[in-house]
């Protein structure tokens, strides 16, 4: 595309097939679950599995929200440098790529947001249904499989000259297996037997995988397309309330681009963020310090009229 078409290109507007085809796309694949949890229950899930699968779930959604989000890529709040890995650890189980990377992508897209350069924007393609549902694609997840955006090493220069992170980052791969073998070995632990090494491996690992991945991906394509805008911030993020109970509070997604190191999104006390309620209580135990919140005035002022 040459520089004449980059500086024409607008994001289209939201329409409401859009909206439907994004969010069946979402919440389809969630149901299909849902069923087969149910139809499996007793035969290949229970329980057990079922512990597994939340438990896993809930700590690599604290090492993405909590850990390569807040922290690492905003930095709303400091750590002592053994949690830092920790939550790098946790992060990494939930597969979505190393430290550096994951944060390198998500700061390039705050500074692109919705623009052309923005590398996971559903707004990036022409009006009409099957553009639609190629916005859609790209901002789920075809995005993962186009080259990084040019440039991408220097939205992290800080994290580079940070010898654990550096180190984490390069351990990925192991922590991706530790996270595979934590569920497997504690359902055969659980069970005393190797079926249960197999489906906790499969309800804890994989599937626990593919629920944390789609539900991250939706902050990307369904809270830039359906929920609020209440404040000014020159794009298309949106607040989801699924996506803010789901996503642990990330679905608040407005309130995000509006304050972007805020350790907290859910700004409204109705606006339920887990993730903050984890990042105080680390405060109050002395594991997290200046843990930034805009003020009542800066809220007030953003707000759209």
């Amino acid at each position: 595309m040459n520089n004449e078409m980059q500086s024409e290109w607008r994001p289209t507007e939201t329409g409401l097939k859009m909206r439907i085809i994004n969010f069946a796309a979402v919440t389809i694949p969630f149901a299909g679950l849902v069923a087969a949890i149910i139809l499996l229950w007793g035969v290949a899930f229970n329980w057990v599995y079922l512990a597994l699968l939340g438990g896993m779930y809930v700590a690599t959604a604290i090492g993405i929200n909590v850990g390569y989000h807040r922290f690492f890529t905003h930095r709303s709040f400091k750590t002592p440098r053994f949690i830092e890995a920790i939550l790098a650890v946790l992060g990494s189980m939930a597969v979505e790529g190393p430290v550096i990377q994951w944060a390198a992508m998500h700061r390039c897209h705050h500074q692109h947001s919705d623009e052309h350069q923005d590398p996971h924007s559903p707004h990036s393609h022409d009006a009409g249904l099957w553009n639609m549902v190629r916005g859609l694609w790209h901002a789920h997840m075809g995005w993962l499989f186009r080259p990084h955006p040019p440039g991408l090493a220097r939205y992290v220069n800080d994290l580079r000259k940070d010898r654990l992170v550096c180190r984490m980052s390069k351990l990925f791969p192991l922590w991706v297996l530790v996270g595979l073998l934590i569920p497997a070995a504690l359902g055969g632990l659980f069970t005393l037997s190797w079926m249960g090494v197999l489906l906790g491996f499969i309800w804890g690992g994989l599937v626990r995988i593919f629920l944390v991945h789609h539900v991250t991906w939706s902050i990307n394509s369904v809270c830039h397309i359906w929920g609020t805008r209440p404040f000014d911030t020159h794009d298309e993020s949106r607040n989801n309330a699924i996506f803010g109970v789901l996503a642990l509070g990330e679905g608040w997604h407005n309130n995000h681009h509006a304050f972007p190191t805020s350790a907290r999104h859910g700004l409204r006390w109705w606006q339920l963020d887990v993730t903050y309620m984890i990042i105080r209580g680390m405060a109050m135990v002395g594991l997290a310090r200046d843990v930034r919140v805009p003020s009542a005035d800066r809220i007030a002022a953003k707000r759209c009229a």
